[in-house]
């Protein structure tokens, strides 16, 4: 598959995931889509229940030597599955959350 093509997928995805309405009233999805460096995030940020701070990253991806690599899932059906689901082949997906080590035990890209 292209890059091109990897980068609507990715698109396609976070923007669903942001249209969810799962986080507590006051906590804001943010989707960041960097399609010249190739990086895509799902960021959360907002206050739950009026005093708990919540900041951070839901999902991380990025596309780099014409492959998908995943640095952050955390999402409930796992993002590499749904990748999987569109089309996109394992040998273009990398776990990269885990080890170079412990990739090599898995059924997608090392690298």
């Amino acid at each position: 598959m292209a890059v091109d093509k990897y980068r609507q997928i990715i698109q396609q995805l976070i923007l669903e995931k942001q249209a969810r309405k799962s986080y507590p009233e006051g906590v804001e999805k943010q989707a960041v889509i960097d399609t010249e460096r190739d990086h895509y995030l799902l960021l959360h940020t907002g206050w739950r229940d009026n005093n708990h701070r919540t900041h951070g990253c839901s999902l991380h991806i990025y596309i780099k030597d014409g492959k998908i690599w995943i640095q952050h899932d955390g999402s409930e059906a796992g993002i590499a599955t749904q990748l999987l689901e569109l089309g996109v082949p394992k040998k273009d997906i990398v776990l990269a959350f885990h080890s170079l080590y412990t990739r090599q035990f898995t059924k997608f890209a090392t690298h």
